[in-house]
Protein backbone atom coordinates (compact mmCIF):
# COMPACT_ATOMS: atom_id res chain seq x y z
CA UNK A 1 0.00 0.00 0.00
CA UNK A 2 0.61 3.55 -0.48
CA UNK A 3 -0.18 7.04 -0.17
CA UNK A 4 0.48 7.62 -3.65
CA UNK A 5 -1.85 5.13 -4.61
CA UNK A 6 -4.22 5.83 -1.71
CA UNK A 7 -4.55 9.34 -3.94
CA UNK A 8 -4.82 8.18 -7.27
CA UNK A 9 -7.84 6.01 -6.46
CA UNK A 10 -9.69 9.30 -4.88
CA UNK A 11 -8.54 11.18 -7.19
CA UNK A 12 -9.80 9.19 -10.41
CA UNK A 13 -13.11 9.54 -8.17
CA UNK A 14 -13.34 12.79 -8.09
CA UNK A 15 -12.39 13.59 -12.08
CA UNK A 16 -15.06 11.11 -12.79
CA UNK A 17 -18.02 13.31 -10.98
CA UNK A 18 -17.62 16.33 -13.50
CA UNK A 19 -20.98 16.80 -15.44
CA UNK A 20 -18.77 16.59 -18.92
CA UNK A 21 -18.27 12.65 -18.17
CA UNK A 22 -21.84 12.11 -18.38
CA UNK A 23 -23.58 14.86 -19.92
CA UNK A 24 -23.49 13.46 -23.52
CA UNK A 25 -25.27 10.54 -22.77
CA UNK A 26 -28.28 12.43 -22.81
CA UNK A 27 -27.78 15.88 -24.37
CA UNK A 28 -27.28 15.45 -28.18
CA UNK A 29 -26.62 17.91 -30.97
CA UNK A 30 -29.99 17.30 -32.54
CA UNK A 31 -31.97 16.19 -29.42
CA UNK A 32 -32.19 15.30 -26.32
CA UNK A 33 -33.29 12.14 -24.09
CA UNK A 34 -34.78 12.35 -20.88
CA UNK A 35 -36.61 8.99 -18.68
CA UNK A 36 -36.73 7.03 -21.52
CA UNK A 37 -38.15 10.01 -23.97
CA UNK A 38 -36.55 11.21 -27.01
CA UNK A 39 -37.36 15.26 -27.47
CA UNK A 40 -36.34 16.50 -30.85
CA UNK A 41 -33.97 19.83 -30.40
CA UNK A 42 -36.18 21.34 -33.69
CA UNK A 43 -39.49 21.07 -31.95
CA UNK A 44 -39.05 24.60 -29.97
CA UNK A 45 -38.69 27.77 -30.83
CA UNK A 46 -35.81 28.24 -27.81
CA UNK A 47 -34.36 26.00 -25.53
CA UNK A 48 -32.91 27.78 -22.22
CA UNK A 49 -31.18 26.13 -19.04
CA UNK A 50 -32.01 26.90 -15.51
CA UNK A 51 -29.06 25.08 -13.70
CA UNK A 52 -28.89 25.28 -10.05
CA UNK A 53 -26.05 23.58 -7.24
CA UNK A 54 -22.89 23.33 -6.74
CA UNK A 55 -22.14 21.67 -10.28
CA UNK A 56 -24.75 24.60 -11.96
CA UNK A 57 -22.07 26.10 -13.93
CA UNK A 58 -19.62 22.68 -15.49
CA UNK A 59 -23.84 21.15 -15.98
CA UNK A 60 -24.67 24.05 -18.05
CA UNK A 61 -21.21 24.52 -19.72
CA UNK A 62 -21.46 21.04 -20.88
CA UNK A 63 -25.19 20.81 -21.64
CA UNK A 64 -24.87 24.56 -23.46
CA UNK A 65 -21.50 23.52 -25.75
CA UNK A 66 -23.45 20.39 -27.26
CA UNK A 67 -26.74 22.45 -27.96
CA UNK A 68 -26.14 26.27 -27.83
CA UNK A 69 -29.05 26.80 -25.88
CA UNK A 70 -30.78 30.43 -25.85
CA UNK A 71 -29.61 31.15 -22.02
CA UNK A 72 -30.57 30.99 -19.21
CA UNK A 73 -29.75 31.27 -15.30
CA UNK A 74 -27.20 29.80 -13.13
CA UNK A 75 -27.21 29.31 -9.32
CA UNK A 76 -23.87 28.39 -7.63
CA UNK A 77 -22.50 29.33 -4.19
CA UNK A 78 -21.01 32.22 -3.22
CA UNK A 79 -17.59 31.02 -2.82
CA UNK A 80 -17.32 29.52 -5.96
CA UNK A 81 -15.21 31.08 -8.98
CA UNK A 82 -17.33 30.09 -12.05
CA UNK A 83 -16.00 28.08 -14.56
CA UNK A 84 -19.23 29.31 -17.37
CA UNK A 85 -18.58 32.52 -19.25
CA UNK A 86 -21.24 33.61 -21.09
CA UNK A 87 -23.31 36.35 -22.16
CA UNK A 88 -26.85 34.85 -22.69
CA UNK A 89 -26.45 33.79 -19.19
CA UNK A 90 -26.58 34.94 -15.89
CA UNK A 91 -25.02 33.89 -13.15
CA UNK A 92 -26.10 34.05 -9.39
CA UNK A 93 -24.01 33.76 -6.12
CA UNK A 94 -26.33 32.12 -2.97
CA UNK A 95 -25.79 30.85 0.15
CA UNK A 96 -24.72 27.46 1.52
CA UNK A 97 -25.19 25.63 3.62
CA UNK A 98 -27.87 28.00 5.12
CA UNK A 99 -29.70 30.33 2.46
CA UNK A 100 -29.15 34.26 2.38
CA UNK A 101 -31.39 37.20 0.69
CA UNK A 102 -29.20 36.12 -2.88
CA UNK A 103 -30.78 32.59 -2.08
CA UNK A 104 -34.10 34.51 -1.83
CA UNK A 105 -33.24 36.73 -4.81
CA UNK A 106 -32.35 33.60 -6.93
CA UNK A 107 -36.10 31.76 -6.30
CA UNK A 108 -37.60 35.42 -7.45
CA UNK A 109 -35.76 35.66 -10.97
CA UNK A 110 -36.29 31.57 -11.70
CA UNK A 111 -39.86 32.08 -10.94
CA UNK A 112 -39.98 35.73 -12.92
CA UNK A 113 -37.97 33.35 -15.70
CA UNK A 114 -40.06 30.65 -16.25
CA UNK A 115 -43.07 33.01 -16.04
CA UNK A 116 -41.96 34.90 -19.21
CA UNK A 117 -41.16 31.79 -21.09
CA UNK A 118 -43.21 31.29 -24.50
CA UNK A 119 -45.49 27.84 -25.23
CA UNK A 120 -43.27 26.48 -28.02
CA UNK A 121 -40.30 26.73 -25.95
CA UNK A 122 -38.50 24.45 -23.54
CA UNK A 123 -36.55 24.86 -20.14
CA UNK A 124 -34.02 21.96 -19.34
CA UNK A 125 -33.25 22.21 -15.64
CA UNK A 126 -30.08 21.17 -14.39
CA UNK A 127 -30.05 19.99 -10.43
CA UNK A 128 -27.28 19.20 -8.25
CA UNK A 129 -26.56 18.91 -4.58
CA UNK A 130 -26.68 22.61 -2.64
CA UNK A 131 -30.11 23.58 -4.42
CA UNK A 132 -31.98 23.34 -1.08
CA UNK A 133 -29.82 26.19 0.41
CA UNK A 134 -29.03 28.26 -2.70
CA UNK A 135 -32.29 28.65 -4.23
CA UNK A 136 -35.07 29.67 -1.44
CA UNK A 137 -38.97 30.99 -1.12
CA UNK A 138 -39.81 30.74 2.88
CA UNK A 139 -43.31 29.83 3.16
CA UNK A 140 -45.20 30.90 6.11
CA UNK A 141 -42.16 32.03 7.99
CA UNK A 142 -39.19 34.55 7.13
CA UNK A 143 -35.46 34.31 5.92
CA UNK A 144 -34.10 34.63 9.26
CA UNK A 145 -35.86 31.92 10.95
CA UNK A 146 -35.55 29.68 7.56
CA UNK A 147 -31.49 30.31 8.18
CA UNK A 148 -32.04 29.21 11.80
CA UNK A 149 -34.01 25.95 11.20
CA UNK A 150 -31.60 24.80 8.45
CA UNK A 151 -28.47 25.22 10.89
CA UNK A 152 -30.23 23.37 14.01
CA UNK A 153 -31.33 20.52 11.03
CA UNK A 154 -27.58 20.51 9.89
CA UNK A 155 -25.92 20.12 13.67
CA UNK A 156 -28.97 17.51 14.77
CA UNK A 157 -27.64 14.42 12.74
CA UNK A 158 -31.18 14.07 11.21
CA UNK A 159 -30.50 12.41 7.46
CA UNK A 160 -30.59 14.95 4.19
CA UNK A 161 -33.76 13.19 3.47
CA UNK A 162 -35.49 14.07 6.56
CA UNK A 163 -33.48 17.59 6.30
CA UNK A 164 -34.99 18.54 3.29
CA UNK A 165 -38.33 16.98 4.25
CA UNK A 166 -39.06 19.74 6.48
CA UNK A 167 -37.30 22.45 4.15
CA UNK A 168 -40.33 21.56 1.20
CA UNK A 169 -42.77 21.77 4.03
CA UNK A 170 -41.64 25.42 4.90
CA UNK A 171 -41.17 26.31 0.94
CA UNK A 172 -42.89 27.89 -1.83
CA UNK A 173 -41.01 26.39 -4.35
CA UNK A 174 -39.63 22.96 -3.21
CA UNK A 175 -41.18 19.54 -3.63
CA UNK A 176 -41.86 20.57 -6.74
CA UNK A 177 -44.06 23.62 -6.58
CA UNK A 178 -41.70 26.01 -8.40
CA UNK A 179 -43.39 24.37 -11.87
CA UNK A 180 -46.31 26.02 -11.19
CA UNK A 181 -44.88 28.91 -12.28
CA UNK A 182 -43.57 27.16 -15.75
CA UNK A 183 -45.61 28.09 -19.04
CA UNK A 184 -44.22 25.63 -21.44
CA UNK A 185 -42.55 21.90 -21.45
CA UNK A 186 -39.48 21.18 -19.73
CA UNK A 187 -37.35 18.51 -18.64
CA UNK A 188 -35.13 17.83 -15.84
CA UNK A 189 -31.17 16.56 -15.92
CA UNK A 190 -30.32 15.83 -12.11
CA UNK A 191 -26.56 14.99 -10.47
CA UNK A 192 -28.02 12.60 -7.10
CA UNK A 193 -26.35 13.48 -3.81
CA UNK A 194 -28.54 11.58 -1.76
CA UNK A 195 -28.00 7.53 -0.55
CA UNK A 196 -30.76 5.87 -2.62
CA UNK A 197 -31.13 8.63 -5.39
CA UNK A 198 -34.55 9.58 -4.23
CA UNK A 199 -35.41 12.34 -6.60
CA UNK A 200 -37.88 13.90 -4.26
CA UNK A 201 -34.19 14.22 -1.53
CA UNK A 202 -31.97 15.84 -4.22
CA UNK A 203 -32.82 19.46 -4.07
CA UNK A 204 -35.54 19.20 -1.90
CA UNK A 205 -37.45 17.78 -4.73
CA UNK A 206 -37.75 21.16 -6.45
CA UNK A 207 -38.47 19.88 -9.97
CA UNK A 208 -39.83 17.40 -8.71
CA UNK A 209 -42.47 16.15 -6.43
CA UNK A 210 -42.81 14.78 -2.44
CA UNK A 211 -43.50 12.12 -1.14
CA UNK A 212 -43.37 13.15 2.83
CA UNK A 213 -46.14 14.91 5.22
CA UNK A 214 -46.40 17.79 7.35
CA UNK A 215 -46.96 14.59 10.20
CA UNK A 216 -43.37 12.97 8.94
CA UNK A 217 -42.08 16.99 9.37
CA UNK A 218 -43.25 16.44 13.06
CA UNK A 219 -42.31 13.31 13.65
CA UNK A 220 -38.60 14.35 12.68
CA UNK A 221 -38.99 17.47 14.96
CA UNK A 222 -39.87 15.08 17.95
CA UNK A 223 -36.89 12.08 17.39
CA UNK A 224 -34.43 15.11 17.45
CA UNK A 225 -36.11 16.52 20.02
CA UNK A 226 -35.47 19.71 18.28
CA UNK A 227 -39.24 21.42 19.33
CA UNK A 228 -37.80 24.03 21.24
CA UNK A 229 -34.57 24.37 19.19
CA UNK A 230 -36.55 25.84 15.71
CA UNK A 231 -38.75 28.82 15.76
CA UNK A 232 -42.30 28.39 16.94
CA UNK A 233 -43.97 30.13 14.08
CA UNK A 234 -42.30 26.91 11.66
CA UNK A 235 -43.53 24.37 14.51
CA UNK A 236 -47.19 26.19 14.14
CA UNK A 237 -46.83 26.34 10.38
CA UNK A 238 -46.36 22.40 10.35
CA UNK A 239 -48.92 21.55 13.08
CA UNK A 240 -51.20 23.59 10.76
CA UNK A 241 -50.30 21.15 8.15
CA UNK A 242 -51.09 18.16 9.72
CA UNK A 243 -54.26 19.45 10.63
CA UNK A 244 -55.44 20.43 7.17
CA UNK A 245 -55.24 24.25 7.32
CA UNK A 246 -52.29 24.13 4.77
CA UNK A 247 -52.07 22.29 1.78
CA UNK A 248 -49.62 19.65 1.44
CA UNK A 249 -46.55 19.32 -1.24
CA UNK A 250 -47.57 17.46 -5.10
CA UNK A 251 -47.01 14.10 -4.65
CA UNK A 252 -46.81 13.58 -8.20
CA UNK A 253 -44.49 14.97 -10.75
CA UNK A 254 -45.24 17.34 -13.97
CA UNK A 255 -42.19 16.99 -16.09
CA UNK A 256 -39.99 14.07 -16.46
CA UNK A 257 -36.92 13.67 -14.39
CA UNK A 258 -33.49 11.65 -15.50
CA UNK A 259 -31.09 11.15 -13.04
CA UNK A 260 -27.56 11.60 -14.62
CA UNK A 261 -24.78 10.72 -12.20
CA UNK A 262 -24.73 8.75 -8.95
CA UNK A 263 -22.07 7.45 -6.24
CA UNK A 264 -22.09 4.61 -7.68
CA UNK A 265 -21.05 5.61 -10.76
CA UNK A 266 -18.29 7.05 -8.91
CA UNK A 267 -17.56 4.38 -6.71
CA UNK A 268 -17.05 2.13 -10.05
CA UNK A 269 -13.90 4.49 -11.45
CA UNK A 270 -12.22 3.77 -8.52
CA UNK A 271 -12.62 0.22 -8.21
CA UNK A 272 -11.53 0.46 -11.82
CA UNK A 273 -8.41 2.07 -10.56
CA UNK A 274 -7.62 0.02 -7.87
CA UNK A 275 -7.51 -3.21 -9.60
CA UNK A 276 -5.28 -1.40 -12.42
CA UNK A 277 -2.92 -0.58 -9.30
CA UNK A 278 -2.65 -4.46 -8.53
CA UNK A 279 -5.52 -4.38 -5.44
CA UNK A 280 -8.08 -7.06 -4.98
CA UNK A 281 -10.83 -4.16 -4.75
CA UNK A 282 -14.24 -4.33 -3.29
CA UNK A 283 -17.68 -1.79 -3.27
CA UNK A 284 -19.47 -1.01 -0.19
CA UNK A 285 -22.34 1.41 -1.49
CA UNK A 286 -25.08 3.48 0.36
CA UNK A 287 -22.66 4.55 3.56
CA UNK A 288 -25.29 6.50 5.53
CA UNK A 289 -26.26 7.00 9.56
CA UNK A 290 -24.70 7.84 11.87
CA UNK A 291 -20.97 8.35 11.76
CA UNK A 292 -20.41 5.74 14.57
CA UNK A 293 -22.20 3.55 13.42
CA UNK A 294 -21.20 3.65 9.65
CA UNK A 295 -17.88 2.81 10.86
CA UNK A 296 -18.57 -0.22 12.50
CA UNK A 297 -20.05 -1.26 9.27
CA UNK A 298 -17.32 -0.44 6.87
CA UNK A 299 -15.11 -2.28 9.10
CA UNK A 300 -16.60 -5.70 8.99
CA UNK A 301 -16.42 -5.18 5.21
CA UNK A 302 -12.83 -4.27 5.12
CA UNK A 303 -10.89 -7.37 4.41
CA UNK A 304 -7.40 -6.86 6.90
CA UNK A 305 -5.59 -8.30 4.22
CA UNK A 306 -2.01 -7.21 1.91
CA UNK A 307 -2.96 -5.85 -1.16
CA UNK A 308 -6.91 -5.42 -0.59
CA UNK A 309 -8.69 -2.01 -1.03
CA UNK A 310 -12.15 -1.21 -0.14
CA UNK A 311 -13.83 1.51 -1.97
CA UNK A 312 -16.97 2.95 -0.32
CA UNK A 313 -19.20 5.86 -0.66
CA UNK A 314 -22.75 7.73 0.82
CA UNK A 315 -22.97 9.95 3.34
CA UNK A 316 -22.76 10.13 7.03
CA UNK A 317 -24.52 12.24 9.27
CA UNK A 318 -22.67 13.61 12.81
CA UNK A 319 -24.56 15.15 15.74
CA UNK A 320 -23.03 18.01 16.89
CA UNK A 321 -21.70 17.37 20.66
CA UNK A 322 -19.12 19.34 21.14
CA UNK A 323 -17.62 23.25 19.84
CA UNK A 324 -14.64 21.53 17.02
CA UNK A 325 -15.53 22.34 13.74
CA UNK A 326 -15.58 18.32 12.88
CA UNK A 327 -16.08 17.89 9.29
CA UNK A 328 -18.29 13.96 8.61
CA UNK A 329 -15.52 12.87 6.48
CA UNK A 330 -12.87 13.43 8.35
CA UNK A 331 -14.65 12.03 11.90
CA UNK A 332 -15.15 9.00 9.51
CA UNK A 333 -11.41 8.45 9.25
CA UNK A 334 -10.50 9.39 13.23
CA UNK A 335 -13.21 7.08 14.07
CA UNK A 336 -11.65 4.50 11.37
CA UNK A 337 -8.22 4.81 12.29
CA UNK A 338 -8.67 4.12 16.39
CA UNK A 339 -10.62 1.07 16.16
CA UNK A 340 -7.87 -0.95 13.39
CA UNK A 341 -6.45 -3.45 14.32
CA UNK A 342 -3.76 -2.74 12.02
CA UNK A 343 -1.73 -0.10 10.09
CA UNK A 344 -3.84 0.73 7.37
CA UNK A 345 -4.26 3.61 4.92
CA UNK A 346 -8.07 5.16 5.19
CA UNK A 347 -9.80 8.20 3.69
CA UNK A 348 -12.69 10.21 2.88
CA UNK A 349 -13.40 12.49 1.00
CA UNK A 350 -16.66 14.67 -0.15
CA UNK A 351 -16.70 15.25 -3.98
CA UNK A 352 -17.86 18.72 -3.92
CA UNK A 353 -14.14 19.57 -2.27
CA UNK A 354 -16.30 20.70 1.29
CA UNK A 355 -16.39 18.41 4.35
CA UNK A 356 -18.71 20.10 6.58
CA UNK A 357 -18.21 23.81 8.52
CA UNK A 358 -14.07 23.34 7.62
CA UNK A 359 -11.89 24.34 4.41
CA UNK A 360 -10.72 20.82 3.72
CA UNK A 361 -12.62 17.90 1.51
CA UNK A 362 -11.80 15.35 4.59
CA UNK A 363 -8.61 13.29 5.22
CA UNK A 364 -6.11 10.46 4.55
CA UNK A 365 -4.59 8.82 7.47
CA UNK A 366 -1.85 5.63 7.18
CA UNK A 367 -1.31 4.42 10.31
CA UNK A 368 -3.68 3.01 13.54
CA UNK A 369 -3.60 5.42 16.64
CA UNK A 370 -4.55 4.44 20.34
CA UNK A 371 -7.92 5.53 21.25
CA UNK A 372 -7.01 7.57 24.25
CA UNK A 373 -5.39 10.19 21.64
CA UNK A 374 -7.77 10.45 19.22
CA UNK A 375 -10.88 10.38 22.18
CA UNK A 376 -11.20 13.74 23.22
CA UNK A 377 -10.83 15.29 19.33
CA UNK A 378 -14.20 12.86 18.92
CA UNK A 379 -15.91 14.17 22.10
CA UNK A 380 -15.53 17.65 21.39
CA UNK A 381 -16.13 17.08 17.22
CA UNK A 382 -12.82 18.26 16.65
CA UNK A 383 -11.52 15.65 13.99
CA UNK A 384 -10.20 18.45 11.75
CA UNK A 385 -8.09 19.96 14.33
CA UNK A 386 -6.40 16.41 14.84
CA UNK A 387 -5.17 15.79 11.58
CA UNK A 388 -4.05 19.85 11.68
CA UNK A 389 -2.02 19.14 14.67
CA UNK A 390 -0.87 15.29 13.18
CA UNK A 391 -1.32 15.90 9.19
CA UNK A 392 -3.46 14.13 6.84
CA UNK A 393 -6.12 16.77 5.57
CA UNK A 394 -6.95 16.51 1.88
CA UNK A 395 -7.54 19.82 0.55
CA UNK A 396 -8.83 20.38 -3.00
CA UNK A 397 -11.34 23.14 -2.93
CA UNK A 398 -14.90 23.33 -5.12
CA UNK A 399 -14.70 20.65 -7.38
CA UNK A 400 -18.06 22.27 -9.08
CA UNK A 401 -19.52 19.09 -8.50
CA UNK A 402 -21.11 16.52 -6.00
CA UNK A 403 -21.69 13.00 -5.89
CA UNK A 404 -21.68 12.46 -2.26
CA UNK A 405 -18.84 11.32 -0.12
CA UNK A 406 -15.97 8.35 -1.36
CA UNK A 407 -13.27 6.61 0.52
CA UNK A 408 -11.34 3.82 0.56
CA UNK A 409 -9.50 1.19 3.08
CA UNK A 410 -6.52 0.26 1.40
CA UNK A 411 -3.93 -2.38 2.78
Amino acid sequence: MSRSDAMQILNAGIKSTMPANFVSKFVKKNCLICANRTYKISDYDHIWLVAMGKAADTMAKSVHSIINSAGGLVIIPKNHVTQFHNKKFQTIKAGHPTPNKNSVHAAKKIISFLQNTGKSDLVIFLVSGGSSALVCAPFGIGLSQKIAITKTLLASGASISEINAIRKHLSAIKGGRLLESLQCPAISYVMSDVVGDDLGSIGSGITYCDKSTFSECLGIISKYKLAQKIPRIALKMLQNGVAGKIPETPKRPKIPNQIIATNSDCLGIMAKKAKSLGYCTKIYSGVSGDVRLAVKRILQKTNLKKNNCLIFGGETTVRLAGNGKGGRNQELVLHMISNLKQNAIVASVGTDGIDGNTKHAGAMFDRKISKHITKPYLQNNDSSLFFKKFGGLITTGPTHSNLLDVGLVLL
